[in-house]
């Protein structure tokens, strides 16, 4: 090509770029923004039992279906039950739980060692503010000693301490699990726990509650956690008795070991409100699911 050519040929380039405007010439010197549009994907955590309570493990994903809203999705994302585990441990250390705290910390030692090589277990504790005494971790003796220097004192603020760790599980990648346990009233929180709760159910984490102590004499509490639990595919629990909590923590431990992720991309709305979420496992029968019940829109 002549000089004479190329010049003529860049000038057409640049009168074309002008005549698209500033908009065209931004974006044909900076692409990037072109591949910057975020899909949200929803979670959803199944476990699936057979008709005598048997855990349900080895299904794949051809086998799931899913329905937002009565509209049928297409998985995005699976990982089976024997995937990792982001495992958020977070207990009460307020002045009702002096008695408690041993036994709590015994209980939770154990859940620690149950979680296989590969999962991932952080530690926080909450009173009047949440204390994040370890990050997420392979190493599981530095949380259980994490545990173990644990002391009661201080008020209860139960519900930002939810909010707080939800949150931080919820930007993990992978299969997620919250564990809380409780003893007492929250007193502190800023949060009201209508809003923190829908703040817990949004992020969709699974949650599993124990409450044990002062917290079993709030009725509203006690069922808080227990929708909380429900609509995010965990489990609730109430313990009487100090010699309870270890069985309590026992059986979380073996329901984190069988839970499946599926995930699938949010469909386009500008409607606030709450979307329902149905599952159902193919040529299956007599079987029971827990999962995740619906989410809000972004």
């Amino acid at each position: 090509m002549s000089r004479r050519n190329c010049r003529w040929t860049v000038a057409a380039a640049m009168l074309w770029l002008l005549g698209k405007g500033a908009a065209g010439l931004a974006l044909a010197q900076e692409p990037t923004p072109l591949f910057k549009a975020e899909v949200r994907l929803v979670e959803v955590y199944a476990t699936v039992f057979d008709q005598k309570g048997k855990y349900l493990d080895g299904l794949t994903q051809e086998r799931f279906e899913i329905l937002d809203n009565g509209e049928r999705q297409a998985v995005s994302v699976f990982e089976s039950h024997t995937a990792d585990l982001s495992c958020a441990i977070l207990f009460d250390t307020t002045g009702s739980m002096t008695e408690a705290l041993p036994v709590v910390k015994n209980a939770i030692v154990k859940l620690i060692d149950q979680l296989r090589a590969d999962d991932w277990v952080a530690v926080y504790t909450f009173s009047t503010s949440l204390q994040m005494l370890q990050d997420f971790t392979r190493n599981k003796q530095a949380a259980k000693r994490a545990v173990l220097r644990t002391r009661a004192e201080g008020m209860t603020a139960l519900f930002d301490a939810i909010t707080q760790v939800a949150a931080a599980v919820s930007r993990r990648n992978g299969k997620k699990a919250i564990v809380v346990f409780t003893d007492g009233h929250d007193t502190a929180s800023v949060l009201g726990a209508s809003a923190a709760a829908t703040r817990a159910r949004k992020l969709g984490v699974p949650f599993y509650g124990v409450a044990q102590g002062e917290a079993l004499k709030s009725a509203t509490l006690v069922r808080q956690l227990k929708e909380i639990a429900q609509m995010t595919g965990g489990r609730a629990y109430t313990v009487r008795k100090a010699r309870e909590v270890e069985a309590v923590f026992q059986d979380i431990s073996t329901d984190l070991q069988h839970t499946y992720l599926l995930a699938y991309r949010a469909p386009h709305t500008k409607d606030p409100r709450w979307r329902s979420i149905q599952m159902a496992v193919k040529d299956l029968k007599d079987y029971r699911l827990r999962a995740r019940e619906g989410y809000f829109p972004e």
